[in-house]
């Protein structure tokens, strides 16, 4: 079932887990997410941005097409729009959220253009996450990890002037592959827990470690990006099954099979793994009672 992300991020604001934030950019992808999240009774938010897909308008009809059949919460957010060219793109494709990310630019001018997306978004009942302080790149983690964390009062006062629905939160993860052990400051997380009242995201999930999850999960962090470690579980699964001769022909289900279990990983870490709110009929059953009414 499709939801807003206020819901769903409330729910395990108040219930103290977070749900991961699952990179899907095909229906590949997207349909193993969801089976994945089912599977494992969990609700799950499902994450596209722009640079993965071109064809945007067309693959947004069928995230809310499986997010409506799916049996477990599902939302669909618009990740990282950097200007406002590409934050009405995932407006009018049809997400029922947006990441409106201007954590590079200064505090008033990231906090000014935010707020103004914020008003042009909840026009059009599409919800909004936000970025103060900034996350940077793994690889270059010795500056980034320490450099452009979020101040608790700072990020007070943007929440109450851009009426933002989620915040995300730099407190020492970083995107993609870190170049050093990834160091977060949890007294940090505690502060803005305690501060902040709308749900904290992190980004930079993949390769943070599981007991830093986990443990950000339980103070406060309600919604996790992950992407790379997606794609790397599938690059793995193909090595480990070998793709050498007809075996290439297994392609696909070995890819899958990569995908979702690092999806059910996932679920576990965050805590979410059991709390999805309403059970109902599977997207794979309704997909395939669909075939046989068509036949």
């Amino acid at each position: 079932m499709l939801v807003s992300l206020s819901e769903m991020l409330g729910r395990a604001k108040a219930e103290g887990y977070g749900i991961p934030a699952i990179s899907a950019a095909n229906e590949f992808t997207l349909r193993a997410c969801i089976e994945s999240a089912e599977k494992a009774e969990s609700p799950v938010i499902i994450l596209t941005g722009y640079y993965q897909t071109d064809a945007v308008n067309y693959y947004t009809r069928i995230v809310e097409d499986f997010a409506r059949m799916a049996s477990v919460p599902v939302t669909a957010m618009w990740d990282h729009s950097s200007n406002f060219k590409e934050s009405m793109r995932g407006i009018r494709a049809g997400f029922n959220s947006i990441m409106v990310d201007r954590s590079s630019l200064p505090y008033e001018e990231n906090m000014t253009q935010v707020k103004e997306m914020v008003r042009i978004a909840h026009a059009v009942d599409v919800e909004v996450e936000a970025e103060l302080g900034h996350v940077g790149t793994g690889m270059n983690y010795e500056v980034d990890g320490v450099s452009a964390l979020t101040v608790p009062s700072e990020a007070v006062r943007f929440i109450q002037e851009t009426g933002a629905d989620c915040l995300a939160v730099a407190i020492g993860t970083a995107h993609g592959v870190y170049k050093g052990e990834p160091r977060l400051r949890f007294d940090l997380l505690k502060e803005l827990a305690q501060q902040v009242p709308v749900p904290l995201v992190l980004h930079g999930g993949s390769g943070t470690g599981d007991e830093n999850i986990s443990k950000a999960c339980s103070m406060g962090i309600c919604k996790v990006n992950v992407a790379n470690e997606l794609m790397r579980a599938c690059y793995d699964a193909l090595q480990a099954d070998g793709m050498e001769g007809n075996n290439i022909y297994k392609f696909w289900p070995v890819m899958e099979k990569g995908y979702k279990q690092k999806c059910a990983h996932l679920f576990e870490v965050c805590g979410c793994a059991g709390k999805a709110w309403q059970a109902r009929q599977s997207l794979t059953a309704k997909v395939q009672h669909a075939f046989k009414k068509e036949a």
